[in-house]
């Protein structure tokens, strides 16, 4: 036994793992066959405006997902030659989709990342190996964009960047594309769709949004009353296709509030979609702050406020406010230096409308995030 003596867990229907080794007749009853609706994988989702919940995905959930997603990729990445550096965790579900079955069964080589917050170890992959695809997320970027020996690797061998499981600021993307001459091919996905629902088709991709849907998914725009809005207009996306879940394991009411009968799941995401059907994301619906009747996403705000030179990062959230119902509150981990407020101010007035502007500023040294680097707007509303 390693590190401290801890007392025995004693959990209800467990089964000790050396009593089933030690028993010579079997304990499991195997059907005759399984079927493609049956559930091959449980993946949790990431918690981060709530409890994580298992979604329970089939077989053919996971094997359509991986064939929308070669479908999409085919044009810049190639079968049995690539290395694919994997920085995500592969219990996230695009990771697992990605680095456990896409890649395999094309015959790639994914580098797994054991720590990819150790930013120097990241840099130092880039450098041992020609890496032609990387998939991350924004705040993954944001950290090698910003680390000393950035300058360092060698992007010549790069065909593909991805991003996913949370917006992309527009300001890391260009200054990416930039820096590397490789653009960021960004998506968007849940956990409880297996997980990817639309990319950006490359050489066709559209900075600020997340591309059209994957083959043989089926979308939707609804207010909160589920009635449908025009073309452009913003609302909560509901999805519909092979890929979607068969629900949440041992949550039948939560199963029943996301996917409505003739199987729409309502992913709790507020996008707008252009007439050509490009998706943007605006925020999660649970974020989302509403100051003097106006819907206010932090999203928008945060994209804004990080092109200011003085600023690394932010967070905002909304605060209880008398006058206006909610006000928005900022927290920012400075770029180095201390930030001016009042030139941060100037700068928000100059980009954002007047009911956007963040009433309070709070400096931090860091912005919760989850394992994989989401932004943990929850934490920030408990922080006093």
């Amino acid at each position: 036994m390693f590190g401290r003596w801890c007392q025995p867990i004693e959990i209800e229907g467990a089964v000790d793992f050396q009593k089933i080794v030690d028993t010579p007749a079997p304990k499991i009853s195997y059907p005759e066959s399984g079927k493609g609706h049956d559930v091959a994988l449980i993946l949790y989702t990431g918690g981060t405006t709530g409890v994580a919940k298992g979604a329970m995905l089939s077989h053919n959930n996971l094997i359509t997902n991986m064939m929308q997603l070669r479908s999409r990729c085919l044009s810049v990445i190639d079968d049995k030659i690539e290395n694919i550096l994997a920085p995500l965790p592969l219990y996230h579900s695009y990771a697992f989709l990605l680095h456990c079955l896409t890649m395999p069964y094309a015959g790639n080589h994914n580098i797994l990342v054991a720590n990819p917050r150790d930013t120097l170890a990241l840099i130092k992959l880039f450098t041992q190996w020609p890496i032609s695809g990387f998939v991350g997320i924004n705040t993954l970027y944001l950290a090698l964009l910003r680390h000393k020996d950035f300058s360092s690797i060698d992007f010549s061998s790069m065909k593909f960047c991805g991003a996913g499981g949370m917006a992309m600021t527009t300001s890391v993307s260009e200054e990416w594309a930039e820096s590397t001459g490789s653009p960021i091919y960004e998506g968007y996905g849940l956990t409880e769709c297996s997980p990817v629902v639309s990319v950006n088709i490359p050489g066709k991709e559209r900075l600020g949004t997340v591309g059209p849907v994957v083959p043989e998914t089926e979308t939707k725009v609804v207010d909160d009353d589920g009635n449908e809005v025009a073309s452009g207009e913003t609302g909560e996306l509901w999805i519909r296709g092979p890929q979607v879940m068969q629900g949440y394991w041992q949550h039948d009411g939560e199963t029943a509030n996301a996917l409505t009968s003739d199987g729409w799941f309502k992913t709790g995401d507020y996008v707008s979609i252009s007439d050509d059907d490009y998706i943007s994301i605006v925020d999660r619906k649970k974020d989302m702050i509403l100051v003097s009747g106006f819907n206010v996403f932090p999203n928008e705000i945060e994209d804004w406020v990080n092109r200011h030179p003085d600023v690394l990062e932010s967070a905002a959230i909304g605060v209880p406010c008398e006058k206006t119902g909610e006000s928005i509150k900022l927290f920012i981990v400075p770029n180095e230096k201390e930030v001016d407020i009042e030139s941060l101010k100037a700068h928000c007035r100059e980009g954002l409308t007047a009911y956007k502007i963040p009433r309070e500023f709070v400096l931090i040294d860091d912005i919760p995030k989850s394992i994989i680097g989401k932004i943990l707007h929850r934490e920030l509303r408990e922080t006093p």
